[in-house]
């Protein structure tokens, strides 16, 4: 079996550096999901309209400088680093936290719930339950990253998950949410059983990520067969304002 806790190599350099979960984000926008990049060889971000994690190459100036230009007024980045970044004045940290990165190493059990794929008629929905549960970044396209499913009760979405960051090998389950009228009846569970069963059948190792500080969360994904594969830092980063308390603009 693959060991996918060990980090290895230099974290902050090249493409071929460490293994590719260590920089997940950097190696989903340069392969499987360059579709929905933007950015250069120095850095790649997903468009805003779909989520808003981003990767540099390194931390040379250059990477940072080509980073800048592709954040808004209203458009952040988020990076999922193995180190905490040493962040340029250009830019003004919105937060950092510590996320755990997952990995599902055997194919998990079968769902059994009641559950319906969802499509581009449900954002609507998506969008309502996700604002009221905040289960991460989710924004009008994130749909069109992967399969996405729900549970619906008395014709209102009680609960979704779905697929988002994909590189070779790896899917990673993101957005499992339960309204809370609705919490206490194992939808999560039963979501996320689903897609970890489609993941595992094309070959792929179901992974997902969760802040270190949500122990319930964590609780439950490792009832249903993740290990913690290792932390890694989130760094949400805007552009700082200058002297007269403007934004830079994007072309400055």
């Amino acid at each position: 079996m693959q060991d996918f806790r060990n980090p290895g190599g230099d974290p902050n350099r090249g493409s071929a550096a460490g293994h590719p979960l260590d920089r997940v984000i950097w190696h989903a926008l340069t392969g499987v999901q360059q579709a929905w990049a933007q950015g250069d060889g120095r850095v790649r971000r997903y468009l805003a309209a779909v989520a808003p994690f981003a990767a540099i190459e390194d931390t040379e100036p250059a990477s940072w400088r080509s980073l800048l230009p592709l954040i808004g007024a209203e458009e952040p980045v988020a990076l999922l680093n193995p180190e905490a970044p040493r962040v340029p004045a250009d830019f003004s940290v919105v937060r950092r936290d510590l996320v755990e990165q997952m990995v599902m190493e055997g194919a998990g059990a079968t769902s059994t719930a009641a559950i319906e794929p969802l499509g581009a008629g449900d954002v609507g929905k998506m969008l309502a339950l996700t604002a009221a549960t905040q289960p991460g970044p989710f924004a009008a396209r994130t749909i069109e990253l992967g399969r996405y499913l729900g549970i619906r009760r008395n014709g209102a979405l009680a609960a979704m998950a779905g697929e988002r960051i994909r590189l070779d090998g790896f899917t990673e389950v993101s957005a499992v949410c339960v309204h809370p009228d609705h919490r206490g009846q194992g939808y999560a569970a039963e979501l996320i059983l689903a897609l970890t069963a489609s993941i595992a059948a094309r070959s792929e190792t179901p992974i997902l990520h969760v802040f270190s500080s949500n122990a319930p969360a964590i609780a439950l994904y490792r009832k249903l067969g993740f290990t913690s594969r290792r932390q890694l830092h989130l760094t949400v980063l805007g552009r700082a304002a200058d002297a007269s308390g403007r934004r830079p603009s994007r072309n400055s």
